[in-house]
């Protein structure tokens, strides 16, 4: 015999003692599948012959086995299982986590087992107790399916025993090895015309005999309710079926579905709600027609869950726990959903929202409740438009995300109920980021963000922050070299150039460090994309590092994106990616337009105070020397204290200018981190800076192309031509430079590199550690600083980043977009260094 398994089952091993249940278990599973009633009275009580200790044992098993049905593992019961109350208990238990209930009985002779009871040591007890047992077993054997056991094998010999196979099989709803791409079609009621516009929109032709030539590759999936209430029931059905049959279609039944199938089964049903407009339009068809009808409708699926577990489609809709098991219960939430056992003003059901609370991995397509809009609500979405009421027949195109519908030729039937939109993916539910999260990123794995770390993100996001749908990214914060050892410098290329030795990467693409602030830049190409996708008005939007607008005048914010939309306009940027939107990583210039109180309450502070204060001093020491007192040293150390308060002043007023009008500005963009559907960090550096450069170039009087050089590890003189540069930059006030690798992820000796090494002027610098940090006792004590955390977090930002964007390119539902988000929001909350 093969014993045919599903995947997901809890097997009850059935047979009297020394029948061989533990040895045919330990021959066919796992040892972790196994949970042995002797195993468990010795775990609570040290003798696994212990009838005491049975009750407390059994109660530990059926707790480790609910624990693993709940996370989705075959489960193996090896007891007796003889009585009724034993199964009943087993019966129970799978029921309560959806899981079929399996019994593989052991059905051998008494004589067999008495001989085998005599050779053991480990079972003290009489004879007539086998004899009991196997009175009980037989009593059961014709009553195990009534009890609730959905198959039952038995096994009637020592014989049948060994030559016994076990296969494990894939439960029905379990199609993840169907990676599609998936048309998704809502629900049809019977309007065959809408259905063939609809397909002939997604690229399948119908032909005259409703057979049907689909795209290359590419599957209907249909979501349940093709019959009632419209005008060829029949013909929708033969399409369905013949496509079915042929393998380039998938459907769920859907509750009339359902209904339509009992009453061609002769069942009892009210005829009603549509019904009687396909009985009717079926009595027109052949009785062979009907039957197969009914078979067809039968042979359906609760749900499908498809390409590795990423789509679950359902008629109206799939809790995450459901998903991927069977039971009468979950049959019933596909059919028809949860209701409050009440009826709303219009007299119909009053329906759970079970799609606000969805928390689950896979998007879940489904129809059911007609909606005038399909739109998308935590990773779910209806997309039954109720053609059947004049809305519009819908299909959700997969993996691309995209709707596609078309209008209904007229209202066949009046809705009881007005059709009414989803909105509610706009609204984040602040008990999703509370307290300690792990996120799971693909460049870096596991990403821990602690409860202290989420209140602060949560503060700042939720007081300052704009809207979430249009936060997708936060750029990480960027590390420094290692402390340099060349004299006067405690940053310089030299290190940089080391670090990325040493991590195994030969090319380096050096980037001007403009002096300005980080922006991201969220453009689109029309006023009407933006709308639409993000929730905006204008063009888009400019946001600092922690999701804060960043301009307070937003005139000036829609002036600075016409003209860049227009520049990638000219461009040809839009129609080359094939996209209405971009994100852009950047600084924006002047330094002052962010900066500006920062600079009034502290540096100007600082810098008028002290050159002042040591100006004055130098002239009183100054007299003080003519006058005959002897204070040289003073004098020498105050006139160099003054002058470094005069590069002080000097190296922040270089970076301020006053912005009055977008002709003000100056965009430096670095990295095109997102188009529709790509995230480009599978591009080298210099791809995004030509990309960046050929837009600047169309408007350069507000874009600004950012410089920079490559350089060759290993090569002296392509390294010294860097150090060059960077010397160069900065002796004319520039900020300094980026040191990256030439991919945009790099993985070294220890794993993830650092995406960038920031190396700073001596003078911008200045500004960072202080007027006199140049003195050599200030020097000597900030060579100590301490990077590790800095690179850390660096690392994890990056991550997370990426891992956000992916999600958003991938149309994941905002809560896990703002799981990124917040989490390098909430990096950056650590106490590290500012200065870094």
């Amino acid at each position: 015999m093969n014993i045919e398994l599903p995947q997901l089952s809890l097997v009850a091993l059935v047979g009297a003692s020394s029948s061989g249940k533990s040895s045919f278990a330990a021959k066919h599973f796992l040892p972790s599948e196994v949970l042995s009633s002797d195993f468990f009275r010795a775990l609570v009580s040290n003798d696994e012959n212990s009838l005491e200790a049975t009750g407390d044992a059994f109660d530990a098993l059926y707790f480790v086995a609910g624990k693993r049905l709940a996370r989705g593992l075959l489960t193996v019961l090896d007891a007796t299982n003889v009585q009724p109350h034993d199964r009943a208990n087993l019966v129970k238990l799978a029921k309560d986590h959806d899981v079929l209930p399996i019994a593989i009985v052991l059905d051998l002779p008494e004589e067999e087992l008495r001989r085998r009871h005599e050779v053991r040591k480990d079972r003290d007890f009489a004879p007539s107790v086998l004899s009991r047992q196997v009175g009980h077993l037989r009593r059961s054997l014709a009553k195990l399916q009534k009890e609730g056991f959905r198959q039952v094998f038995v096994l009637r010999s020592a014989h049948e025993v060994e030559a016994a196979t076990v296969t494990r099989v894939r439960l029905f709803n379990d199609l993840r090895h169907e990676r599609g791409p998936f048309d998704f079609i809502g629900d049809v009621h019977g309007c065959l015309d809408e259905l063939k516009t609809l397909m002939g929109e997604l690229g399948y032709i119908v032909h005259d005999d409703l057979g049907v030539t689909p795209p290359s590759g590419r599957k209907l999936v249909f979501v349940g309710d093709l019959v009632d209430r419209g005008p060829d029931t029949p013909g929708v059905l033969k399409l369905v079926m013949g496509m079915v049959k042929a393998g380039t279609a998938l459907c769920v039944p859907g509750n009339h579905d359902d209904k339509l199938k009992r009453a061609l089964e002769g069942r009892k049903v009210n005829i009603a709600h549509g019904l009687e407009v396909s009985m009717e339009q079926l009595a027109r068809e052949t009785p062979e027609f009907r039957r197969d009808v009914a078979a067809f409708i039968d042979s359906l699926v609760s749900h499908l869950v498809l390409d590795e577990g990423k789509v679950v489609v359902a008629h109206a809709g799939m809790k995450e726990k459901y998903q991927g098991r069977a039971s009468a219960r979950v049959r019933e939430f596909a059919l028809f959903g949860e209701t409050t056992g009440e009826t709303d003003e219009w007299g119909l059901p009053q329906r759970m929202d079970w799609a606000r609370d969805y928390r689950g991995h896979a998007k879940v397509v489904y129809g059911h409740t007609p909606v005038l809009e399909a739109s998308w609500v935590n990773g779910t979405i209806d997309i039954d438009t109720g053609c059947i009421f004049g809305g519009r027949l819908t299909a959700l195109r997969y993996p691309e995300l995209e709707l596609v519908s078309v209008p209904a030729l007229r209202e066949y039937v009046p809705s009881k109920r007005p059709l009414e939109s989803r909105r509610d993916e706009e609204i984040l539910n602040i008990a999703d980021f509370l307290g300690k999260r792990v996120v799971e990123t693909r460049l870096r794995g596991r990403v821990t963000i602690q409860e202290g770390e989420s209140a602060a993100a949560l503060e700042t996001m939720s007081r300052f922050g704009l809207d979430p749908r249009a936060v997708v990214y936060l750029p990480p914060t960027m590390s420094p070299p290692e402390t340099s050892g060349e004299e006067g410098f405690l940053e310089h290329p030299r290190e940089a150039f080391e670090y990325y030795r040493r991590e195994g990467a030969t090319t380096l693409v050096l980037e001007e460090k403009h002096m300005g602030s980080r922006a991201v830049v969220l453009v689109t190409r029309s006023e009407a994309s933006a709308a639409k996708r993000f929730g905006l008005s204008g063009l888009g939007t400019v946001y600092t590092r922690t999701g804060r607008r960043f301009f307070t005048d937003p005139a000036l914010e829609g002036a600075l994106l016409e003209r860049l939309a227009a520049a990638m306009t000219k461009a040809n940027f839009w129609d080359e990616f094939g996209t209405d939107f971009a994100v852009i990583d950047a600084e924006l210039l002047p330094w002052s337009l962010k900066a500006r109180e920062l600079i009034r309450g502290q540096y100007a502070a600082v810098g008028a105070a002290s050159t002042h204060a040591l100006e004055r001093a130098v002239a009183l020491l100054q007299e003080a020397a003519v006058r005959g007192v002897d204070a040289a040293e003073l004098l020498q150390r105050t006139t160099a204290r003054e002058l470094m308060a005069r590069q002080y002043v000097e190296a922040y007023r270089s970076y301020v200018s006053r912005v009055e009008t977008v002709e003000d500005l100056k965009l430096a963009g670095f990295h095109l981190l997102a188009t529709h559907g790509v995230v480009h960090a599978d591009k080298t550096h210099l791809w995004h800076l030509d990309i960046l450069a050929r837009i600047a170039q169309e408007d350069e009087g507000v874009l600004l192309a950012t410089a920079r050089q490559t350089v060759e590890l290993g090569d002296d003189a392509s390294e010294a031509a860097g150090v060059s540069w960077w010397l160069d930059l900065t002796s004319r006030g520039g900020e300094g430079m980026v040191v990256k690798p030439l991919d945009f992820v790099h993985r070294g000796r220890r794993g993830l590199s650092q995406s960038a090494l920031k190396v700073r002027g001596r003078e911008y610098l200045r500004i960072i550690y202080g007027p006199e940090y140049t003195a050599p006792s200030n020097m000597d004590r900030l060579r100590a600083r301490a990077l590790s955390a800095k690179r850390t977090n660096a690392l994890r930002e990056f991550a997370l980043g990426l891992e956000g964007l992916q999600r958003f390119v991938e149309g994941e539902e905002l809560r896990r977009i703002h799981e990124c988000v917040l989490g390098v929001l909430a990096l950056e909350s650590e106490p590290v260094d500012p200065r870094l």
